[in-house]
């Protein structure tokens, strides 16, 4: 056997409407199917599920001060739109780390509304 890509990934949420303006207004994914307890969203090749649990306990903020080695889910975006995010996440209260510098690549990570934590990776022109 052989993975060819990722296909989509899931994440559970306390809120399925917030977490969708989260996902929607921020980050430009685009809203595919809603169900009762789930919304399929479509970005690039690829999609998200946010999947409905209301008694989903806070993640630690923690996470985010001090990411790597924690488990998360990375999107490669334009060099430039890691700037831009990095100004967004500021002006929206997103919690976020400052970029890290990998050489050829920076990354900034961040938690949605519900303590997700999420990467944004941006390779360097």
């Amino acid at each position: 056997m052989r993975v060819k890509r990722l296909d989509h990934f899931g994440v559970d949420v306390a809120d399925l409407a917030r977490a969708e303006r989260f996902y929607t207004e921020v980050l430009g994914m685009t809203v595919e199917m809603r169900m009762a307890d789930q919304v399929l969203l479509r970005h690039g090749d690829g999609a998200c599920a946010l999947f409905l649990r209301p008694g989903r306990a806070p993640a630690d903020p923690e996470q985010v001060r001090h990411p790597l080695g924690k488990s998360h889910h990375a999107f490669e975006v334009a060099w430039e739109d890691l700037k831009t995010a990095e100004a967004l996440f500021s002006n929206r209260g997103v919690p976020h780390h400052a970029p890290i510098d990998w050489g050829d690549h920076d990354c900034i990570y961040f938690q949605d509304p519900d303590g997700n934590l999420l990467e944004l990776v941006g390779y360097r022109p």
